[in-house]
């Protein structure tokens, strides 16, 4: 395919290209640690079991409380809560509130359930600002089908928040009233104390109300080989959505080796005052809205995807998106849903000709897209 170069050089995708290295970095994220986590404070003999302070994990039992108890009880220096196999019932308008220097391991059979509750907002897990924090295993349930009120949207699975050099790893979330996972900031703006250093790799989300996964202000943002899946219930209904709007700006974010399928929405969408982000080597499949859609976004890679079967546009650049590369793509069998869609500006594609328009759509004002080694069929 033909590629699209305006008139004037920029530094494109200067963030995109420096953060798609990362991947063969990763040991050194943890170089702004503090000294020794998290292996020193796991080694340290700081090991506290749930059950030691009250939790059942029998199904019935409100087991918020114990929980709590058993992060309270680390000391400064940090250590290890550990959740045995059992089903752990939690009020999530209370939260289990994760603290600085501290892993909470889960029994691949340990699971967190919410209780039913008629909150417009709740969250299971909260990593509210906090550093050098790992969630390891484990189940997170929410209580959609059995949420007590109508309104909101907003009940979460695990919500980070303000926080810094955090780590979720092969934790099963399912079934919340809003995202499965949310990665933000508190505050608004300028002044917003906004998440840095956060990484999610072997997590899968699915069957969660709103999102899989929402992302808004943060920086160095890392999710690796995640499945977000089967989100319906109430708009935008995506796999991942980057939607930080005007509460600030999300910056470097590499989405890599995921599967993104099911979802009633698109499978990413990314929106204005995201920039340098990298969408790689992803599966991203059977979504009824979009495969990736881009409003107003900047700074975009987006390179060895197999994107295909989704009801509207493979790819789709919108509304003053900016600074894009879509390179290696395999785009098939999308946009059986293009005709019903409101969009209504996406109506020209760039370099590829017209028979390509159901994959791969580019609005008039988005700028400086460079398209190459794309595979494309019926």
């Amino acid at each position: 395919m033909t590629a699209y170069r305006p008139s004037t050089r920029r530094d494109f995708l200067r963030h995109a290209l420096a953060w798609a290295a990362l991947p063969l970095l990763a040991p050194l994220t943890r170089r702004t640690c503090a000294a020794g986590w998290p292996a020193d404070a796991a080694g340290s003999g700081t090991i506290i079991d749930v059950r030691t302070k009250g939790a059942r994990g029998d199904g019935s039992h409100d087991d918020t409380a114990a929980i709590q108890a058993a992060i309270d009880a680390l000391p400064a220096a940090g250590g290890v809560v550990r959740i045995p196999s059992g089903n752990y019932m939690v009020d999530a308008t209370r939260a289990i509130n994760l603290r600085s220097n501290m892993r909470l391991e889960m029994a691949p059979d340990a699971q967190l359930t919410a209780l039913p509750n008629a909150r417009k907002r709740y969250h299971v897990i909260k990593v509210w600002r906090a550093e050098n924090v790992e969630i390891v295993g484990g189940r997170v349930v929410g209580e959609r089908d059995r949420h007590q009120g109508e309104g909101g949207e907003w009940g979460y699975g695990i919500n980070i928040q303000a926080s810094r050099h955090v780590k979720v790893s092969g934790t099963h979330l399912s079934d919340c009233w809003g995202d499965g996972m949310w990665i933000g900031a508190l505050g608004k703006g300028p002044g917003a104390d906004v998440s840095v250093d956060v990484t999610v790799e072997n997590v899968v989300s699915t069957n969660n109300r709103r999102q899989g996964l929402s992302i808004g202000p943060c920086q160095h943002v890392r999710i690796i080989n995640c499945t977000f899946s089967g989100t319906h219930g109430t708009a935008p209904e995506s796999g991942i959505d980057l939607e930080p709007m005007d509460q600030g700006d999300v910056r470097d974010v590499l989405i890599q080796g995921c599967v993104l399928t099911g979802n009633k929405g698109s499978g990413i969408e990314v929106h204005h005052h995201v920039s340098g982000l990298v969408i790689r080597q992803c599966t991203i499949r059977d979504n009824k809205g979009y495969g990736v859609l881009a409003v107003h976004a900047s700074d975009l890679w987006i390179d060895g995807n197999t994107i295909t079967g989704n009801g509207l546009a493979g790819v789709a650049l919108a509304k003053r998106t900016s600074d894009v590369k879509i390179t290696e793509n395999t785009l098939s069998s999308n946009s059986a849903r293009r005709l019903r869609h409101a969009l209504k500006a996406l109506t020209s594609e760039r370099g590829g000709g017209g028979e390509h328009a159901g994959e791969l759509r580019i609005d008039p004002t988005a700028t400086n897209v460079h398209v190459s080694g794309n595979t494309f069929s019926s």
